[in-house]
C-alpha cells in the first residue's frame, strides 16, 4: 500500500515562498504519476501540479509561472515549491500518487489518482 505524508505548510505573508513536500512510501513501480492537489472550504478539490515517469507535467493555469512541482528520487519525495502565494492560494493541500502515466490535462483529474495523503493547510 502506497503511503503519503505531506507537510510543509505554514503560515505565509501574500508574495512570499512556500515548499511543501510529500514523502512517498511503497511506491515500488516503475510507472506511477504523483501530483498536488488543494481544496479550499465550499470548494471542490483542484489538481494543481503533476507529473509522470512517462515524461508528463502539468500545471492548472492559476498557479503557473509561480509554482513547480518536482522530485527527489533519492529521498523518495515530491516537492511543491510556491512563490508569489496570493490569498486565493489559501487551501488545504494533498498528495496523490497513481499507478499510471496520463498527459495533461488528465494528470490534474483526482479519478486518477489512487493514493492519498491527509493534507497540509496552507497557511496554517
Amino acid at each position: 500500500q502506497v503511503q503519503l505524508v505531506e507537510f510543509g505548510g505554514g503560515s505565509v505573508q501574500a508574495g512570499g515562498s512556500l515548499r511543501l513536500s510529500c514523502a512517498v512510501a511503497k511506491l515500488t513501480y516503475s510507472t506511477y504519476s504523483m501530483a498536488w492537489f488543494r481544496q479550499a472550504p465550499g470548494k471542490e478539490r483542484e489538481g494543481v501540479a503533476a507529473l509522470d515517469t512517462c515524461g508528463n507535467i502539468a500545471y492548472t493555469d492559476s498557479v503557473k509561472g509561480r509554482f513547480t512541482i518536482s522530485q527527489d528520487n533519492a529521498k523518495n519525495t515530491l516537492y511543491l515549491q510556491m512563490n508569489s502565494l496570493k490569498p486565493e492560494d489559501t487551501a488545504m493541500y494533498y498528495c496523490a500518487a497513481a499507478l499510471s502515466c496520463h498527459v495533461a490535462p488528465f494528470l490534474l483529474f483526482s479519478n486518477r489518482y489512487s493514493y492519498w495523503g491527509q493534507g497540509t493547510q496552507v497557511p496554517s
